[in-house]
């Protein structure tokens, strides 16, 4: 009866995200409410009350559904042991060499492009990154390594979420270059952007589930462009469990997405992990692009649900 109500789009649909929310099951709570989006975009309750619950999920401790089913598909991706990406999927990918555009800095020197993913689309950079740069930027980050935080409640803290160290480069030179080569190959604009975060993530060094946006209402990160500066022996993977996808560490390549949607609503698709080290050590260098600059780079989608 619960599943015909929640096909149909009756008023009495409603209430089972209600229900599954009270009775102590969030995750439960947030996927009904996703299948009635689905089912009437233009539902603007629905479509608050599903936001009330993804940022009351960020803020609060998973519950016994999310620990029997989103862990063990965590676990898995982290396995290698579930991707979605089937042979049929992986037809509609691609790869190509790209002058960003039409760059001048790019056209007698294209970047290595390849489409990991279709929605959200997610893009690996091979050879984005010399060896040389970076090792330098290891050198330049190692005695300035300090214990990484999360970003919660209007605050930076520690959290056993996030397993790493990591440091912020300002005014050095190869970081300034990196820099400007993520801008050459994306087509956006460093101008608000956060300065190059270099981190190390030791055996058992991890990141839990989050998203990249902070949803501050203005200048958000709308972008984020993830470089591989090691290749892990085992582990290390970067995945995204909603989704289905596990993206593995390639010393010199990094991955790049946008967090926000056209309209500037977060991308719920893009929430994302660092699985655990089990050998080795794991390098990145974060670049996290904001929405100021970028008007005339990736203007506004005139639909609201885009």
């Amino acid at each position: 009866m619960w599943g015909w109500s929640l096909m149909t789009k009756t008023n009495s649909s409603m209430p089972f995200s209600g229900f599954a929310y009270h009775f102590g099951s969030l995750p439960v709570a947030i996927y009904f409410n996703k299948q009635l989006l689905n089912l009437d975009p233009t539902d603007e309750e629905v479509r608050d009350q599903l936001n009330r619950l993804l940022r009351f999920q960020r803020k609060s401790n998973p519950d016994i559904f999310t620990l029997n089913t989103e862990s063990r598909n965590y676990a898995k991706l982290c396995r290698g042991e579930l991707d979605k990406r089937t042979s049929k999927r992986q037809r509609a990918l691609s790869c190509r060499y790209s002058t960003g555009g039409g760059n001048p800095r790019l056209m007698y020197a294209p970047v290595k492009e390849e489409v990991e993913w279709d929605e959200p689309r997610i893009i690996r950079y091979h050879d984005i990154i010399s060896d040389r740069e970076i090792e330098i930027l290891k050198n330049i980050s190692r005695p300035l390594l300090s214990r990484s935080k999360v970003y919660q409640d209007g605050w930076d803290t520690v959290s056993q979420d996030r397993v790493s160290q990591s440091v912020f480069l300002q005014d050095d030179p190869v970081a300034t270059r990196v820099s400007q080569r993520i801008a050459d190959a994306t087509g956006l604009s460093m101008e608000t952007a956060e300065s190059l975060l270099v981190q190390n993530y030791g055996i058992g060094g991890r990141f839990e589930p989050h998203y990249d946006a902070l949803e501050t209402g203005v200048n958000d990160r709308i972008a984020t462009f993830l470089i591989y500066m090691s290749d892990v022996g085992m582990g290390g993977a970067t995945i995204f469990p909603d989704i289905g996808v596990a993206t593995k560490p390639k010393k010199g390549s990094a991955v790049f997405w946008y967090n926000l949607q056209k309209n500037g609503e977060l991308d719920l698709n893009t929430r994302h992990a660092g699985c655990p080290v089990l050998v080795g050590n794991k390098w990145v260098a974060n670049k996290w692009i904001h929405e100021f600059g970028q008007e005339f780079k990736r203007p506004c989608s005139l639909s609201e649900w885009e």
